[in-house]
């Protein structure tokens, strides 16, 4: 299994069968090299999102129909959007698990919130969402734009992630510390990667401090541009 960082929420994960591409927000992150975009792309079978905003779901309609490939996420949002553009959906919600390529990817809860932006203001874009993700021996916790929940207890016993991708920059979701807390509360992490951090100065610039707070024997690793993370 592979983990690739596009940058800010965005990574690539190679898991059984399957390419998912998730949140990846190319055009316009300030992280990512835009001459590598079909780089990040290549075998691509599904793009998966854990909300609407557009540093998550910016290019989600555009890289869905250029490589062929479906979109995954929010039943409100995700059946909504391929009656109005060329694409397919699979769409569910909270508790549901679809298979993708031989993965399993259940949604759970996230605590955030989730919008287009429209010509007048934000429109509804479905619920904000977190996903597990099981495959190759592993399960992935990717927790989207959240704060700490006590959801997260008994996602912890009944999915046992042993990664964990945990939005941690703060501002906008869980900070190094409350990210730290959570994965020592309600986790038993093998290992645990930063993300939704450094893309802007608002935004914690290193996981110094998520690394400090993390259990005895718990991997941090903080992830590079393009650069793959093997287990």
């Amino acid at each position: 299994m592979k983990i690739t960082w596009l940058g800010h929420s965005g990574f690539r994960i190679e898991i059984e069968q399957a390419v998912l591409l998730i949140d990846p927000w190319l055009s316009g992150n300030p992280m990512f090299p835009a001459a590598r975009r079909a780089e990040a792309l290549a075998g691509a079978t599904h793009v998966l999102l854990t909300h609407g905003h557009g540093d998550h779901a910016g290019d989600a309609l555009t890289i869905a129909r250029e490589c062929r490939i479906a979109l995954v996420g929010s039943y409100d949002l995700v059946n909504f959007w391929p009656t109005k553009h060329e694409i397919e959906g699979i769409g569910f919600n909270r508790g549901g698990t679809v298979g993708l390529g031989g993965a399993r990817v259940t949604m759970v809860a996230a605590s955030h919130s989730s919008s287009l932006q429209g010509p007048d203001g934000p429109i509804y874009a479905g619920h904000e969402a977190g996903y597990m993700i099981a495959g190759d021996g592993h399960t992935v916790y990717v927790s989207g734009d959240t704060d700490i929940m006590a959801d997260m207890g008994w996602m912890g016993e009944v999915h046992a992630p042993d990664i964990g991708i945990l939005s941690s920059g703060g501002h906008f979701t869980m900070d190094m510390e409350r990210a730290a807390y959570a994965a020592r509360k309600y986790f038993a992490f093998r290992t645990v990667i930063p993300c939704h951090y450094r893309t802007f100065p608002l935004l914690a610039q290193n996981a110094d401090v998520l690394k400090a707070g993390l259990p005895p024997g718990v991997r941090l690793i903080e992830p590079e541009v393009l650069v793959p993370i093997t287990f």
